[in-house]
């Protein structure tokens, strides 16, 4: 049996990148007798896991459960503001090595996610190798072009992707883009000035039609209480942070002449809200409506489906897995236009520039767009996901990656 260590993703099943991965890879994998899974958790702060919310759990302690398979351990973090991130994957690691060596476990591979700990990673791969394993690394997108951060952080995180990189045996970048970059910047500087090794797998989406129909109780529930109707509202769902382009898609929704609603799916984070608040008085625009947070695979994948439109406002990052379950159930996508986005939808999305006025042109076009034109799209952007994007696909690669190496 294969041990993989997974290390990065704050909880299963939530809306950032890796927590939908690290959902769907377990969940793929869990009858998988030749490989076992140990997934690092946040126990509390921002993020964290409430495996309460997940069908199917057996708890084990309180900080230990099993789902899908999965062997999960929850890393209590304290509040230490940005260094939060840091210190959780430090913690976590030193679990992981723990576990290994007192379990005995023979050629372990632990996965890390985004480069947090590179001023660390040295001494991790030492002791990591010393117990017979290797280090994986998914180096994510560009975190240290992420507007929250400040520029002694940018310029961390820009240092600390360098030695996260030099310190593994293999990246997996989840975009061609993002493998790239990778050997643009650090080809000669691994270890030995070898160059990284790399791999492009990506992340995956769900292609199956939601099980719920639009008489079902639970989604008439959920749109009376938001105040939505079917095919009448656009729609976003992810994390709420300045460089999902939140605060342009308000704004230009604000703009724009369309009589439908904008419905935000995401974790609302109270700060930000009062900031973008101030500035867009959004409040007084009754289409304008923030819907809390979804954790029902099932009805999400309807409300997506009944959207008229979707937006993608993600600038920094690999391939998002929003992005692709969009392109999977949404017929209308209308996407920042950037590289990352445009490797992922091709020709089967429309694109929108973050200038004022662009994006409130582009809705004035679409909001009366014929139902052919628009079915046209959804049919290319599933293709564009069944060709290249089922979670079925990629969780085969991983299967190939993790378990060929040692086998």
């Amino acid at each position: 049996m294969q041990h993989i260590f997974l290390v990065g993703a704050k909880s299963l099943g939530a809306y950032g990148g890796y927590e939908t991965f690290v959902y769907k890879l377990t969940e793929y994998h869990q009858n998988n007798k030749n490989i076992k899974y140990h997934i690092a958790c946040k126990a509390n702060g921002n993020g964290f896991m409430d495996e309460t919310k997940l069908n199917g759990v057996k708890l084990l302690s309180d900080s230990e459960f099993e789902f899908h398979n999965a062997h999960c351990f929850k890393i209590t973090v304290p509040e230490i503001g940005a260094a939060q991130a840091i210190y959780y994957d430090i913690k976590a690691l030193d679990y992981c090595c723990e576990y290994i060596k007192n379990n005995n476990i023979k050629n372990p591979i632990v996965y890390i996610m985004a480069c947090r700990i590179g001023p660390f990673m040295k001494r991790y791969y030492k002791k990591i190798h010393k117990l017979g394993g290797q280090v994986y690394l998914n180096p994510d997108g560009h975190e240290w072009m992420r507007a929250k951060w400040s520029a002694p952080v940018r310029k961390y995180w820009k240092e600390s992707e360098k030695m996260m990189v030099k310190w593994s045996d293999l990246a997996i970048c989840d975009s061609i883009n993002i493998e790239k970059y990778i050997h643009e910047q650090y080809d000669g500087k691994g270890i030995n000035h070898r160059n990284p090794k790399t791999t492009y797998i990506a992340y995956g989406a769900d292609l199956t039609p939601s099980i719920l129909s639009d008489t079902d109780a639970k989604l008439v529930d959920w749109y009376k209480e938001k105040g939505l109707t079917k095919k009448d509202y656009y729609l976003v769902v992810g994390r709420f942070v300045p460089e999902n382009s939140f605060e342009i898609m308000i704004r230009e929704f604000m703009k724009s002449n369309s009589k439908r609603d904008f419905a935000i799916i995401t974790n609302v984070n109270d700060k930000f809200l009062n900031e973008l608040e101030s500035r867009l008085h959004f409040s007084k625009d009754k289409r304008i409506k923030f819907v809390g947070t979804v954790y029902d695979q099932e009805l999400l994948k309807k409300i997506r489906e009944n959207a008229y439109a979707y937006f993608h406002g993600h600038t920094v990052g690999g391939t998002n897995p929003s992005l692709i379950e969009a392109l999977g159930s949404t017929d209308l996508n209308l996407l920042v236009n950037v590289g990352f986005n445009k490797e992922v939808a091709i020709d089967s999305a429309l694109y929108w520039d973050r200038e004022e006025g662009k994006l409130a042109q582009l809705i004035n076009q679409v909001d009366n767009k014929p139902e052919e034109e628009i079915k046209v799209l959804g049919l290319k952007a599933k293709e564009r996901v069944q060709k290249a994007y089922t979670w079925e696909k990629i969780c085969g690669q991983y299967e190939d990656v993790f378990y060929k190496e040692f086998n």
